[in-house]
């Protein structure tokens, strides 16, 4: 009940202030949220007496170890600032974790995971890792989880605003566009299908986040949809991505964050986008993936 009260409450917060120029509540009533549909202060009001902890994960894995410092040192600036945050980092190469201050109630956890030759064999494993890190380890040690891509940095500030019992995030690319145009999985053998008469938005699996109970249902979800696909040797077009946007189709995100947690340095700045809270950056994927 005290749960319940303190959502209402928050998605209250979300959607009362203006935005006229930006959608601020999906069609099935969640909030979207974007810089001006918030009180910052009347939301740590709330959650901060209830001393959360915020489990975050990221994988960096081969040549994405060199983002690795600057997602951590940019994260202890803006991310869930006042928070207990723990990272729990997967690598194959935990001797090259650079050392990093943390702030207060912040700590790092490394989990040695095998590499792959293929960066698409990477990206297939994560909710497998994902599911099995909240089973194992986070029943009673952490309240919320976000999954955050380790090529990302943090700009501006990103706190509770963004909590929900199931967060999604809208990829900057094809915010604004039609759904015909999402790069959803379209073959009907994949267990990602999507007809092209459904769809509500493409969410980006750089970011999914939300209660623990929540993620492990969709990790869980996807895993075993992944499963599936690898023995029927299909692929899906974007990976785990895609299997995100199709479990997000039949089970609405609570809370959506706009592009603003989910930009693209290789992108312009639209009017509407007032702030850039977090960005993937630059980079020469060619190079730094293990495979095309």
């Amino acid at each position: 009940m005290y749960v319940n009260a303190i959502m209402c409450v928050c998605v209250c917060v979300c959607v009362c202030l203006s935005r006229p120029d930006v959608a601020t509540t999906t069609p099935w009533l969640a909030p979207i949220v974007w810089d001006g549909t918030f009180d910052q202060k009347m939301i740590d009001n709330i959650y901060k007496p209830r001393n959360i902890t915020v489990a975050t994960t990221v994988f960096a894995l081969g040549k994405y170890m060199r983002f690795l410092k600057d997602f951590i040192e940019s994260a202890e600036q803006h991310f869930m600032v006042g928070y207990r945050v723990h990272y729990y980092l997967f690598t194959d190469r935990p001797d090259e974790v650079p050392m990093v201050t943390l702030g207060e109630g912040r700590q790092l956890t490394v989990i040695k995971t095998e590499t792959s030759n293929r960066w698409q064999e990477i990206s297939l494993r994560r909710m497998e890792m994902i599911e099995k890190l909240i089973e194992k380890e986070l029943t009673d040690k952490a309240d919320y989880i976000f999954s955050l891509d380790v090529d990302s940095k943090f700009y501006a500030h990103w706190g509770a605003e963004s909590l929900g019992d199931l967060v999604g995030a809208l990829h900057a690319w094809f915010f604004g566009t039609s759904r015909k145009h999402f790069p959803y999985e379209r073959r009907p053998e994949s267990q990602a299908f999507i007809p092209f008469e459904e769809g509500d938005y493409y969410y980006g699996g750089a970011v999914i986040g939300g209660r623990l109970d929540e993620v492990h249902k969709l990790a869980k979800t996807c895993r075993i949809q992944l499963d599936v696909d690898r023995a029927n040797h299909i692929e899906a077009a974007w990976q785990e991505e895609s299997h995100l946007n199709k479990y997000f189709l039949y089970n609405k995100p609570s809370k959506v964050l706009s592009p603003e947690y989910l930009w693209d340095d290789m992108k312009w700045k639209s009017r509407y986008m007032k702030v850039v809270r977090c960005s993937q950056v630059l980079k020469n994927n060619a190079e730094i993936r293990p495979n095309p």
